[in-house]
């Protein structure tokens, strides 16, 4: 299990100094946001391109997952989602999720995360879902020749919230081409335990988002041990399945100090693996 930190945090930072700044605290890996101010691909050219690339290998720091869920360059956090009633707003969906595709194989990150449909409005479940498939389906095989992993990551309000519908839409999908983003702390928002779902669901979990959430179960991303859930016995159910890849702090409600917050989980998750040795 290895650990990284999301930039989309640091939107009060470029995404070069973010590079820098979590190498310098200790993080094995960022997490890149697809999105403005960091790594808009429609916004990005060849040298930007290069120079991120350039200054991950300076710093020893791994890409541990392109962040495609969030849209705000031309919509905002859920829109232009995959069920759009528009058929041209789906269309800028699927656009903008080849180009994340196309990034990631660029910058060597082995998968993205996307939004788990969006926002049901003005359709039925079986419509929402059919767009969701659709769109997925239009993105597949440039996901598989660029050797790049869709992760849909099921969220509080949106098509899909928990791990049931999560399978019911997993079932008709490549799982050589598709997994899940695992986000702790929105599973224990929609009353599931992340703990038992873990090893349930590891076959198909490519990556992890790590946040507290209050007892309230409201989906509000605390700092980690300032919440209801109990983060040790979390990454222990993590360790015991034996995963090895990323798991992800996701603090972007911590805008107003960024560096903090990833200190502040850094120290945290340090102190969790001394109580391992």
């Amino acid at each position: 299990m290895k650990f990284a930190f999301s930039s989309n945090a640091f939107l009060r930072n470029n995404l070069l100094d973010a590079i820098r700044i979590l190498s310098s605290v200790g993080y094995q890996g960022i997490e890149i946001m697809a999105d403005v101010p960091h790594a808009f691909p429609s916004s990005l050219s060849e040298k930007d391109i290069v120079t991120i690339r350039k200054e991950t290998d300076k710093c020893g720091i791994a890409i541990s997952n392109i962040n495609a869920f969030m849209h705000h360059a031309d919509g905002d956090t859920y829109h232009p989602s995959w069920i759009e009633k528009d058929a041209a707003l789906r269309l800028k969906r699927i656009d903008y999720t080849l180009r994340c595709i196309e990034l990631a194989n660029r910058l060597g990150a082995h998968n993205i995360s996307t939004e788990p449909g969006g926002p049901v409005e003005g359709m039925s479940r079986d419509d929402a879902i059919k767009y969701f498939l659709d769109g997925l389906y239009m993105v597949e095989a440039l996901a598989r020749s660029k050797n790049v992993r869709v992760l849909i990551e099921p969220e509080p309000g949106l098509l899909i919230e928990n791990s049931e519908q999560f399978f019911e839409v997993f079932k008709l999908l490549d799982p050589d081409v598709f997994g899940i983003n695992f986000d702790i702390g929105h599973f224990y928002c929609v009353g599931q335990n992340p703990s038992e779902l873990i090893p349930l669901m590891i076959d198909h979990i490519h990556h992890f988002h790590l946040e507290d959430i209050a007892a309230t179960r409201e989906h509000h991303h605390l700092m980690l041990g300032e919440g209801a859930i109990n983060i040790p016995e979390i990454l222990d159910s993590i360790t015991a399945t034996g995963y090895h890849g990323f798991v992800t702090v996701e603090l972007y409600t911590y805008e107003h100090k960024a560096e903090e917050a990833a200190r502040d989980a850094y120290g945290f998750i340090q102190k969790y693996l001394q109580g391992m040795s």
